[in-house]
């Protein structure tokens, strides 16, 4: 990826001014005419033409078949649009038990992907960072994607991040091994590289396409082997002095919690004890089940189906989801929770038992609680999205697929 040439002179900036006008309307626009885009923006017919000649010079537009403007009256007009296929994302989320990537052209269209399986017993730096390199290249090619046409990528983490996209070592060093300098790595490539806290992209993806859409400030809470949230406040993502906000570390802390395990990871773990315990009764799903087979939604199907065992586990579910809900709330002051991550498709019971519990333990309005309807993609979605706006916010700073200067 080749960077375009900057103009220092006052005529430059406002011709770079004017052609970002252009681009931002194709943008959100699929096929348009000069007349519509000069009207949206305020600029003149000529500039306009002129603009997106510029724009077909530089490899970002492309114009299509032209149609008569008026009942087969005048000449055709021009009929433009963005070049979707100029250059293409990645995200990544470089997760504690796999490694998934997309590719997206530049319309948000998911044209690759690959999954990957991990074992967070026996990685090591390297070996994640070469598996995630085998990744992004099985879902370029799934998607006939050469790597030189990657524009950007952004990779989800389970650490703390800073602004450069680096870890600190954290406890027995586990940040680092999650985050093996993936920002240096794929910035050698040549890609502009963002790395973000997985709950981070989370929230991202829930403010620009999912249940954060109207919410002031709302957190998403990862909630599958460890909670871990990710928190808007008046619109902002509070990252904090070295990325560590919505660390839920602090949850080893709080009465009636006690760690930062997860919904995923305490309805197994749970479930799985109520099996042993052997107080279910005779013709509860948990007793019959092998312990290997018992997880969240086997947990969440039994009590909706009225076990008894299981309906005490999603109580005591919901009196802890409750507890970590309050925290946010008492710290943050949130309109909404979003319950993301894996578990999110099953949780609905969940959350409607939570909500009446949390309402005795905060000042009203309690927040929203919600499930995410992104599932298991809350992340990849997130960084997906992510890279697509640093490309749109700096396109004249990038050079597409076929564009001057390849």
């Amino acid at each position: 990826m080749s960077r375009a040439p900057q103009s220092g002179s006052s005529s430059g900036l406002l011709r770079r001014i004017n052609t970002v006008g252009v681009l931002e309307f194709a943008w959100d626009h699929d096929v348009f005419t000069a007349t519509e885009a000069m009207e949206a923006i305020g600029l003149t017919r000529s500039t306009v033409i002129s603009r997106c000649a510029e724009l077909i010079e530089l490899g970002w537009m492309r114009e299509v078949e032209r149609v008569p403007e008026a009942a087969g009256k005048g000449r055709p007009a021009r009929l433009y649009r963005l070049r979707a296929d100029a250059g293409y994302v990645v995200g990544v989320d470089a997760g504690q038990h796999r490694v998934l990537a997309t590719v997206c052209d530049l319309r948000g269209a998911e044209v690759g992907r690959q999954e990957r399986p991990i074992d967070p017993e026996h990685d090591n730096a390297a070996d994640r960072l070469a598996l995630t390199d085998t990744t992004i290249e099985e879902a370029l090619a799934s998607g006939g994607v050469d790597p030189a046409r990657v524009l950007a990528v952004a990779v989800g983490v389970p650490a703390q991040t800073d602004v450069d996209g680096a870890s600190p070592p954290g406890q027995n060093k586990f940040w680092a091994r999650m985050n093996p300098g993936f920002a240096a790595h794929f910035r050698e490539r040549g890609w502009h590289t963002t790395v973000e806290n997985d709950a981070n992209l989370a929230a991202h993806a829930e403010r620009a396409l999912g249940a954060g859409r109207d919410a002031r400030s709302f957190a998403a809470l990862l909630s599958g082997e460890r909670f871990g949230a990710g928190i808007v406040v008046d619109g902002a993502l509070v990252r904090g002095s070295y990325g560590g906000a919505g660390e839920m570390r602090l949850l080893d802390y709080v009465v009636g919690v006690g760690s930062p395990h997860g919904i995923g990871y305490l309805a197994r773990t749970w479930g799985r004890e109520a099996r042993e315990s052997g107080d279910l009764p005779a013709d509860s799903a948990l007793a019959t089940l092998p312990a290997d087979a018992i997880d969240a939604p086997a947990v969440f199907a039994a009590a909706a189906d009225g076990d008894t065992g299981a309906v005490a586990v999603v109580d005591r579910l919901a009196d802890r989801l409750a507890r970590v809900c309050a925290v946010i709330d008492g710290m943050l002051d949130v309109d909404r929770i979003v319950v993301a991550g894996g578990v999110a498709p099953v949780v609905g019971d969940l959350l409607r038992r939570t909500a009446v519990v949390l309402e005795g333990m905060v000042h009203p309005p309690a927040p929203e609680l919600v499930a995410s309807s992104f599932g298991a993609d809350a992340v990849i979605v997130g960084a997906s999205t992510l890279a697509l706006e640093q490309v749109r916010t700096g396109a004249l700073d990038f050079v597409p697929w076929g564009g001057a200067g390849e």
